[in-house]
């Protein structure tokens, strides 16, 4: 059997979203995939998997890390992420 993993419908935007990000921040650097994808350790089709929007591929925390340091950004940076609103009582 592969490995192919199915993504939940709820991720589907999160990681099309992802992608594009990634791919965007790249380009603003002038970075190829394929010097970007030698940076994070991984291949260029799968770099190019991850970013082409009508392709949902899902990968782990350790790519995302390596990605991000061959981005120079945050790997929460990628993700937007955002804190809630949150109240702490005093």
């Amino acid at each position: 059997m592969g490995k192919s993993k199915i993504i939940s419908f709820d991720n589907r935007d999160r990681f099309t979203d992802l992608g594009l990000t990634i791919a965007a921040i790249r380009k603003s650097q002038g970075m190829s995939q394929e010097q970007l994808a030698e940076k994070a350790n991984i291949s260029r089709s799968y770099l190019s998997a991850i970013e082409a929007p009508n392709v949902i591929q899902s990968f782990s925390v350790e790519i995302l890390y390596n990605i991000a340091d061959a981005l120079h950004v945050k790997p929460g940076d990628l993700l937007n992420t955002q804190f809630p609103n949150i109240h702490i009582p005093k």
